[in-house]
């Protein structure tokens, strides 16, 4: 019916190497991820044989060094990777992106000792990760979390519930935030649990109204025994842990709307270029060839703040209030131009036919996780005015 097919996006990549990472990137996905992505979400299937060729090809360690499984690639170029993952399908986006967030801690705060042991598994070792941070009376307010880690001999011994845990009950390990010290952010501690630890289980699945294909659920650790060489950091040092992957994380959730919002405006174009009414494409329209102009306008704009955002974390340079206007603009921009994008397509965007109204409720959930958009104007705010009076 349409005579004008999507255009990749013209990306500007700082490598050669990076322009063939992009391209090897759209190869798996034309080849492994798109066709099946809708059908898997509908029946609600992870595509755990997608990872296992992600991480075959080195995309599961991009910004991680080279001597660690890693691909050593700088912020700017892993989001693009992202971005390309998460357009064709959101459960492959997020979760390349929450598996990251996951080895983090590791990497950044681990000794040399731990990077060698566990690093290059979970890297490149077909491994999957998620982070242990929210719980069911944790969420926005994490410091308040009440999972504990007490000291037992040489090791701890973990108790308690996590919440809302993206790979929940199929993680072949997690990051796990627990409390062995004071209330408030200075008594939690970070630790690496294996996904198969004694006393570690998964709840149901949540039943959500999206991102069907990613399971989402709590995790509870009943007397979880690990050695002190599981110990991410110094004791204390784990709310800093956690919020040093969020930062960094929230730039992958930024990457992962703007995906998103490309595949809706894609989708857009495409429908209206080869839908005829009134004896002309509907692309003809003026009113519908600004909400288009619109649109792209939007994504554009999205893409350019979490690249600058990026950069500034390649340089070395704080980046934490730039990630969280990134997380907010572009999570902010998907909900609004896949909302659009069933507007144009108008009846036949209300069905699964099409794939904008599943983009629609994919969206809506990148608003809420690590860090919601209130919490995100929460944290712009306290870099421009300070923290709050009290």
């Amino acid at each position: 019916m349409n005579d004008r097919a999507p255009q990749a996006v013209d990306r500007q990549l700082p490598t050669e190497e990076a322009r063939d990472l992009i391209s090897l990137v759209r190869e798996l996905v034309r080849r492994d991820i798109a066709p099946a992505a809708a059908d898997e979400e509908e029946a609600g299937r992870f595509p755990r044989s997608v990872f296992t060729r992600l991480s075959e090809a080195g995309l599961l360690g991009l910004p991680y060094p080279v001597e660690y499984g890693g691909g050593a690639q700088p912020y700017e170029v892993y989001l693009q990777v992202l971005e390309e993952l998460a357009a064709a399908r959101l459960t492959v986006g997020l979760g390349v992106s929450v598996h990251t967030l996951a080895c983090h801690g590791l990497a950044a705060f681990g000794t040399e000792e731990q990077r060698a042991a566990h690093l290059p598994a979970m890297t490149g070792g077909g491994l999957l990760g998620a982070y242990g941070l929210s719980e069911p009376a944790a969420g926005s307010d994490a410091a308040s979390l009440r999972t504990r880690a007490r000291r037992e001999g040489d090791g701890w011994v973990l108790d308690g519930t996590k919440a809302w845990i993206t790979h929940g009950g199929i993680a072949d390990f997690y990051t796990v935030m627990a409390r062995t010290g004071e209330a408030g952010p200075r008594g939690i501690t970070a630790f690496l649990v294996p996904g198969d630890a004694p006393g570690l289980s998964a709840a149901a699945p949540e039943r959500k109204m999206g991102l069907k294909g990613s399971p989402t659920a709590q995790i509870h650790l009943d007397g979880v025994r690990v050695g002190d060489d599981r110990r991410l950091g110094e004791e204390g040092q784990g709310f800093a842990v956690a919020l040093a992957a969020l930062d960094s994380g929230r730039l992958g959730i930024a990457a992962c709307a703007t995906g998103v919002a490309q595949a809706a405006l894609d989708a857009a174009v495409e429908y209206a270029s080869g839908r005829r009414q009134f004896g002309r494409p509907i692309a003809d329209f003026q009113g519908l060839r600004f909400l288009l102009a619109d649109m792209a306008t939007q994504v554009e704009a999205g893409r350019a703040l979490y690249l600058a955002a990026a950069r500034l974390r390649d340089a070395g340079l704080p980046f934490s209030r730039q990630a969280a206007m990134a997380k907010l603009f572009c999570t902010d921009t998907a909900m609004k131009v896949t909302t659009d994008a069933v507007q144009v397509l108008g009846g036949y965007g209300y069905t699964a036919d099409f794939p904008v109204e599943r983009l629609m409720r994919e969206a809506k959930v990148l608003q809420i996780v690590e860090g919601t958009n209130q919490i995100q104007r929460m944290v712009i705010a306290r870099h421009l005015a300070g923290p709050e009076s009290r």
